[in-house]
């Protein structure tokens, strides 16, 4: 087996270690309910107190926090810290399964918290109902023994990136889109490499899909969360291997899992020989988590509501919906026009340029990118329809 000493955890979660908090036995209650847990030679007694004194942080409780979550609550993990500032969506009950109908609406720390606590009452779940920032992430992670990665932009899988480094804790990496998902534990200080030796630069703004652009099958984010789980409670156990240096890659279609090798690269910027990011405040991770797109053109933007207004008097330029048919056949707004982003290139002859021309997709990053194309393209009466079908459906 190989497994990286860590003095951090080793000091934090040896039973043995006598200037510490840890517990000197289990309770009677807590034997029967890890009972399964006791049984395993590499785990027993002193591996479920190291459970129970280790603490976790999961940054977002969404598709891949959610199974994460709740194993690792139901695994006894003592602690567990929650960073989310979004409210549960009907959208989300597809995939995210720390939450229920009746919690839409309502804050989704809220409904992870009740959730965990009747998954295990054993375990403080500590709530931060903020945005994961440069401003907040050294001193909200401080405190916590690993850091386990669940959120869905690239600005934020940096910052986690980056405040694990500067606060040597190992960062347990997961990704997922369609059918296809990705997991890693990314520890320098443990001799590997960190989530910048795997992706350099970001990614240009609306290059790369999120999950509410592409979508995403509901259980695969269960798959990868719960390898997440698993790889966090070998390194609170001290056992097996850490995948340090290796991508374990899972495509659901094909039923297959690989894993990439990943070398710790000389030249990165934060964990090589010679780095200049010096603060968890830099270009990637003070960008725009929502993607937004840099444009060449100054761009007019409309409201649903001012859409609305427009429509009822006859409108009489062209709405254009950019997303898939999939998702025009599902909800779509009277009158529009389909022309897929992919697509819209090879229908700009078909666009008049003396009328105007309004642009919605599902929340406004789509559509911000075909505005720019038909800018670009000559076109000056164009407008984003801020929020899209999403803030259309809201009224």
């Amino acid at each position: 087996m190989f497994f990286p000493r860590d003095s951090h955890l080793d000091s934090r979660l040896d039973p043995r270690h006598g200037g510490g908090a840890m517990p000197a036995s289990l309770q009677p209650e807590e034997i029967l309910r890890y009972s399964r847990h006791l049984l395993i030679p590499a785990v027993g007694e002193a591996g479920q107190l190291r459970l129970k004194q280790a603490s976790v942080l999961l940054v977002g409780t969404g598709a891949l926090g959610s199974p994460s979550a709740m194993y690792l609550a139901a695994a006894g993990v003592g602690r567990l810290g929650l960073v989310d500032a979004d409210v549960v969506d009907a959208s989300n009950l597809q995939r995210q399964i720390l939450h229920g109908e009746s919690w839409v609406g309502k804050p989704k720390l809220e409904s992870a918290a009740a959730r965990l606590r009747e998954v295990n009452p054993h375990v403080d779940v500590v709530l931060h109902p903020v945005r994961f920032t440069p401003a907040n992430a050294m001193e909200i992670a401080a405190s916590y023994d690993i850091i386990v990665d669940g959120s869905d932009n690239f600005p934020t899988r940096f910052l986690t990136n980056d405040t694990a480094f500067f606060l040597r804790k190992p960062l347990v990496y997961g990704a997922i889109h369609r059918f296809d998902g990705q997991t890693s534990v990314f520890a320098p200080h443990l001799g590997g490499p960190c989530y910048r030796c795997l992706l350099p630069t970001m990614p240009a703004a609306g290059s790369v899909p999120s999950c509410q652009e592409a979508g995403v099958l509901g259980v695969l984010p269960g798959i990868i969360g719960s390898i997440q789980a698993m790889e966090t409670l070998k390194l609170i156990l001290q056992i097996g291997t850490v995948p340090l240096g290796k991508l374990t890659v899972y495509d659901a279609l094909q039923s297959s899992f690989r894993s990439l090798k990943l070398h710790r690269d000389p030249k990165c910027r934060l964990c090589g020989d010679q780095p200049d990011i010096q603060s968890v405040s830099n270009g990637e991770t003070l960008a725009s988590a929502s993607c937004e797109i840099s444009t060449s053109h100054p761009m007019d933007s409309i409201t649903t509501t001012e859409l609305r207004e427009l429509l009822d008097k006859g409108y009489d330029g062209i709405l254009v919906d950019v997303r898939e048919p999939a998702e025009h056949a599902i909800a779509h707004i009277e009158g529009s026009r389909l022309i897929p982003l992919g697509t819209l290139g090879d229908h700009l002859g078909e666009l008049p340029k003396d009328k105007e021309i309004l642009i919605h997709c599902k929340s406004g990053m789509r559509s911000a990118k075909a505005v720019q194309i038909l800018l670009d393209n000559g076109y000056t009466r164009v407008k984003n329809v801020s929020g899209g079908i999403d803030a259309w459906l809201k009224g």
